[in-house]
């Protein structure tokens, strides 16, 4: 059965649990294990995994999430995962770690879309699950929330570096999300009555100890202006040290940056920064289209006006075209497996190119010397090449590649030079975009 795999589906938010516990390791593993599937089964609302994923890939049931979990057990421990064929698309996986650490289970779910969660009983029957999980499962840390939310609030370091967040854990309230799981030691940090007294949509303590916690009836508006007033309520009440109305200030400036944003981008420019935005993480992409949306190419640089273009001083007129050509060839051969394209020289294939090199961060991954001796001629010709075939430009051939010209109407195109300041780093691959330059010369052959 074909599943849905989230990572690769458009950069979208989602519904992100993370619960972090532990189970009896002397007890029979089975029995342990069933509680999981038995609340799983019970409260997944329309999102309950098709497939288990152990060694190899079953169809979900009991049995086969058993006979998953056992293939995989090791001297440490036990992980599989569980998906969905159809929307919405699931990623989640349950581990459990054995002595002679402490035991530990794990539960990470991955729900997207976030928008699944915006009906109030389907978010009710999720929290019931979590409640169910960490009534039988002594919970270490659990919360769950907008993916994109959390990435903003720096979960899980929350501003620390690594070493003083595996020194001190979860020693205090760092972020109040949606839906939150308080372990015991946490709760008696900040005081029972004062946990209990929170003002939220759910507070309840469970028989062992810890406290759940919901900020808000449903999980896809956390970003709503009465939501965010319910989780800074929540957030200042535990935490009285912060001012509440700097906690109010942060989630509404976290929500400014997942405000959707309409794209407004240069017209030449709007097919390849569209797939530079869609290769965003999606807390990062409505910046990145308000970026993109005051984003100007810069204007090109590589050319002169036709009356000051520098006359051929090679000793060979057609041999050095041929020695172009075979220049641009080698760009087809490095290319054509990831961009078929570039076979047809067009203007498109020269966004299928600034695209691949810009995904491929190229000027960063590749040596500098390969990129000067190899990539630029190869770029430089070819983007020539495509100069020639679709604008009716002509080479002016010069012993120096970077003096090399291409003829359009009244202006001659310096291709070679593009291609070095084109290489010059990630963003010159925007700025200098072999796009770019072919759009203006296009509208100034006239």
């Amino acid at each position: 059965m074909k599943v849905l795999e989230p990572h690769g589906m458009k950069p979208e938010d989602s519904l992100l649990l993370i619960f972090d516990g532990a189970f009896n390791s002397q007890a029979a593993l089975e029995r342990e294990v069933e509680p999981f599937s038995q609340a799983l089964e019970e409260y997944a609302d329309g999102w309950m995994p098709d497939v288990v994923k152990g060694k190899r890939q079953r169809k979900y049931a009991r049995a086969a999430l058993w006979k998953s979990l056992e293939e995989k057990r090791d001297g440490s421990g036990t992980s599989i995962g569980l998906y969905r064929a159809e929307w919405p698309a699931l990623d989640m996986s349950f581990g459990l770690w054995f002595p002679p650490q402490p035991p530990e289970l794990r539960i990470l779910i991955n729900v997207k879309p976030l928008s699944f969660f915006g009906e109030a009983e389907r978010c009710h029957r999720f929290v019931e699950m979590v409640r169910a999980w960490a009534s039988r499962y002594p919970v270490t840390h659990a919360w769950a929330h907008s993916s994109d939310d959390a990435q903003l609030a720096d979960s899980p370091s929350f501003g620390r570096d690594k070493k003083t967040r595996r020194r001190d854990g979860f020693d205090k309230v760092y972020e109040v999300f949606w839906l939150n799981l308080f372990s015991p030691k946490l709760v008696e940090t900040v005081g029972r009555e004062r946990m209990l007294s929170t003002p939220a949509h759910r507070v309840e303590e469970l028989p062992n100890g810890s406290v759940l916690l919901v900020t808000w009836p449903t999980a896809a508006d956390f970003a709503s202006k009465e939501a965010r007033l319910a989780q800074a309520r929540a957030h200042a009440h535990l935490r009285p040290d912060l001012d509440f109305d700097t906690v109010l200030r942060t989630l509404h400036e976290r929500s400014a940056m997942l405000a959707s944003v309409e794209p407004r981008f240069h017209p030449d420019m709007a097919p390849l920064l569209s797939r530079v935005v869609d290769r965003a993480a999606s807390y990062e992409r409505q910046r990145r289209i308000a970026e993109f949306n005051a984003w100007q190419p810069p204007e090109p640089e590589e050319w002169r006006p036709a009356g000051s273009a520098l006359p051929p001083d090679v000793e060979n007129v057609e041999r050095a075209l041929q020695q172009y050509s075979l220049y641009a060839e080698h760009l087809v051969a490095l290319l054509h497996s990831e961009v078929p394209s570039v076979f047809k020289a067009t203007p498109e294939s020269l966004t299928d190119a600034d695209f691949y090199f810009w995904r491929e961060e190229f000027p960063k991954s590749r040596l500098r010397e390969a990129i000067d001796e190899h990539a630029v001629p190869a770029i430089g010709a070819y983007l020539g090449e495509v100069l020639v075939r679709n604008l009716g430009g002509k080479w002016i051939p010069r012993q120096k590649l970077e003096e090399a010209q291409v003829l359009v109407g009244n202006r001659v195109w310096l291709p070679f030079a593009r291609a070095r300041n084109y290489m010059r780093s990630r963003q010159s691959l925007l700025d200098c975009s072999l796009t770019w330059l072919y759009r203006v010369a296009e509208r100034c052959r006239g």
